[in-house]
């Protein structure tokens, strides 16, 4: 069955999966407390003006979605997660870097709150 609440997919995976899951959840949660928790393309997302993150659990990994760019530091410091297409990988086999991720979701709401305002002073 298809989630239709981020509830509704964590709820489909085992107990220690489940428990990762909601401490990333919770983490996106404090980095982006304005953003609206929603399912798109079957995943947990947040969003604000447009999605900040997606996330999903997989075999051996949490994946976070969209690849991370604008700020060479975080992209030095996420190079190890990166996957094929630059989409970030956290191995469920380690402990997850909760704080890498609230400074992935903290570039993320910048990004969108400058993309939002940019898309407003070209229609003035």
């Amino acid at each position: 069955m298809k989630p239709t609440d981020i509830d509704g997919y964590i709820s489909q995976f085992p107990d220690d999966v489940r428990a990762v899951l909601q401490k990333v959840r919770e983490t996106i949660r404090n980095a982006a407390p304005d953003a609206k928790e929603v399912i798109s393309y079957q995943m947990p997302a947040f969003k604000q003006h447009g999605i900040l993150v997606y996330f999903a659990a997989w075999k051996q990994h949490i994946g976070m979605y969209p690849p991370i760019s604008g700020d060479q530091a975080l992209e030095k410091a996420v190079a190890r997660y990166a996957g094929p297409k630059g989409n970030l990988q956290f191995p469920l086999a380690e402990p997850m870097p909760l704080n890498l991720i609230e400074r992935i979701v903290k570039q993320r709401v910048k990004q969108d709150l400058a993309k939002s305002e940019a898309k407003g002073a070209k229609r003035k």
